[in-house]
């Protein structure tokens, strides 16, 4: 496409899909994993808000539980949102792979930009929002927010539970990256590699990886960790905590 034919920024729409079906066992017995309190906010609703909260995002599509999507919308309907971004909610499937194609399945043809975000990433900036956005703008078929790591890598021979493990490789930290969301996509791009990419993948910038094309990395943030353990809630509590005072709220 030349430059003359391509669309301007202001026509170019953005979709976000946040698979929230999960069942997030490592926090424990409870409600899934979205759906969890958060300074008395669930987590889906805080990682709905920093999605919205980019002027880029336009909607908002949410993948609830298979059968917890009246759950969800209710739970939306019970928080006050953005008015300028509408909300969209589907039922999942049975992993993440197959919630997020539902909920690119559910995308009004209009978006040409497509965000995926954890709903266990509730405290993105918007900032790291909007450099994944204007990545994708400016030409880049899928753009993942990253860190480099701190600590050395290992790689190891699997062994038994409780058994030590063979260091096979050290890899180079320099090369390394801490992958975030939320990731984003050539809307084309990412349905393409959803009814290509059959294998199990952790994320979906590896199902564009495996269609040869190239995903770039942009600055991602400390704040959009994943809570995935009790401790990731405490210190997403003192985030907030510390939001509300340098806020003033």
């Amino acid at each position: 496409m030349s430059d003359d034919s391509r669309p301007s920024p202001a026509e170019i729409r953005t979709a976000a899909v946040i698979p929230a079906a999960g069942r997030g066992v490592r926090l424990g017995p409870g409600a899934p994993k979205a759906l969890r309190a958060l300074n008395g906010t669930p987590m889906l609703i805080h990682a709905v808000r920093a999605l919205a909260a980019s002027r880029a995002v336009s909607l908002v599509v949410v993948v609830a539980p298979p059968d917890g999507a009246g759950e969800v919308k209710s739970l939306l309907d019970a928080h006050a949102l953005p008015e300028r971004t509408d909300f969209l909610v589907v039922p999942g499937g049975e992993s993440r792979q197959e919630s997020v194609k539902l909920g690119l399945d559910a995308l009004p043809p209009a978006y040409d930009i497509v965000l995926v975000h954890d709903a266990a990433r509730p405290l993105v900036p918007v900032d790291t929002v909007d450099a994944v956005i204007e990545a994708v703008r400016d030409g880049a078929l899928a753009v993942v927010p990253a860190l480099p790591l701190a600590d050395t890598v290992k790689e190891v021979e699997p062994a038994a539970a409780g058994e030590p493990e063979p260091v096979v490789a050290t890899p180079e930290r320099a090369r390394l990256r801490a992958v975030q969301t939320p990731q984003g996509f050539d809307r084309a791009t990412l349905v393409r590699a959803h009814e290509t990419v059959t294998d199990n993948v952790t994320d979906d910038a590896s199902m564009v990886e495996q269609l040869g094309e190239t995903v770039v990395v942009v600055p991602g943030h400390e704040e959009a960790f994943k809570v995935t353990r009790p401790l990731d809630l405490v210190l997403a509590e003192a985030v907030l905590a510390r939001r509300r005072l340098n806020d003033g709220f």
